[in-house]
């Protein structure tokens, strides 16, 4: 039955604009929201927030209640495994979590919940809200690739102009393949389309996709990475692609072709990737995350001229925490009148 109010926590820093969006799109929430409890932003959408704030025994108490009284969380409480078990096992009536991630699955695992729990709460994610952002990213990244750009910031920093005209390649005459064909993957497909390029995308339903010329089963990768100019990833980090692009994929891939990941670090076998860039078969690798965050100071991975590397930042936009905010009010309005929410996490393979 359609209900008439949802009391909503919110578990993160929320900027005001975007606290006052939700009950303006949705004004049967109740919002319960103390900033004063919650971790400073460092930046707009710093969801993990300061890492050496705390909180005094009171103010504890007061977010543990705040949480305790709520139907639906805004966040997981800190971002923290712990804490979301915690507020989930406090609370009898909360049944619905919200994550500020597009994953969050990973957080939601470690916090080593019940069926019967995972049933009573249902897990919504903020897919999606990143697809634009991150499918600019992976054009910067093949085109980083494309034009030589690491070559050229060491020949400017040396002032050398070089030994003569350099031949450049070009994304209309290129093959991409987009590994994952999911909100990411269709925004990557389209923008890269709309550039010329010819791109394939791995599919696990063999459901057509827009602007994506072949269809790859997931069993025929290792042969289609031997047929492409660039490889995106765009896939979660789940069990099943723990790894996924390895020895195997990487091994069977072209001389010089571009490795870009938008997706999870722990998707790419770093170890491999590194040995098929010192071979050549690889030519650039744009990467926005690593298997290990923050990426260790003894990898290779900093120095190898052949990559570029951003820290987990490429979704970030000032527009980030206002488009979840209305994600999370699209949902809230769905389970106010009885309608599936949009998003849901498995939990099976949880993301």
């Amino acid at each position: 039955m359609p209900e008439h109010t949802l009391k909503v926590a919110v578990a993160v820093s929320l900027d005001d604009a975007s606290a006052q969006r939700i009950v303006e799109l949705e004004p049967r929430i109740e919002l319960l929201r103390d900033p004063a409890l919650t971790r400073p932003w460092r930046w707009t959408g710093d969801w993990e927030g300061e890492p050496g704030w705390q909180r005094s025994p009171e103010q504890q108490a007061a977010f543990e209640s705040m949480l305790d009284g709520a139907d639906a969380l805004f966040g997981l409480p800190d971002v923290s495994p712990a804490a979301l078990a915690r507020a989930v096992r406090a609370n009898e009536q909360l049944r619905w979590v919200h994550t500020t991630a597009a994953g969050g699955g990973g957080q939601v695992k470690a916090a080593q919940l019940t069926e019967q729990e995972l049933e009573r709460v249902v897990v919504t994610t903020s897919a999606g809200m990143h697809a634009s952002t991150l499918a600019e990213w992976a054009v910067f990244g093949v085109l980083a690739g494309a034009k030589g750009l690491r070559r050229l910031e060491a020949d400017q920093a040396a002032r050398t102009w070089g030994d003569g005209r350099r031949i450049m390649r070009h994304v209309s005459e290129m093959t991409v393949l987009v590994v994952g064909l999911g909100g990411i993957g269709t925004v990557v497909a389209e923008r890269f389309a709309a550039l010329g390029a010819t791109v394939w995308g791995t599919t696990r339903s063999g459901a057509p996709v827009p602007n994506v010329e072949r269809l790859v089963p997931m069993d025929e990768l290792v042969a289609a990475a031997g047929e492409v100019d660039a490889i995106i990833n765009t896939l979660p980090g789940t069990e099943l692609t723990t790894g996924l692009i390895g020895a195997d994929v990487l091994g069977a891939a072209r001389p010089d072709t571009i490795l870009v990941n938008v997706g999870r670090g722990s998707v790419v076998d770093e170890p491999a990737l590194l040995d098929a860039l010192d071979a050549g078969r690889i030519g650039f690798a744009a990467l926005d995350v690593t298997a290990i965050e923050p990426l260790p100071q003894e990898s290779r991975i900093w120095d190898h001229p052949s990559v570029l590397l951003s820290p987990h930042t490429a979704a970030l936009s000032v527009q980030e925490p206002h488009r979840i905010a209305e994600l999370f009010a699209a949902n809230a309005t769905r389970l106010l009148d009885g309608l599936p929410l949009q998003n849901i996490m498995s939990t099976k393979e949880f993301y």
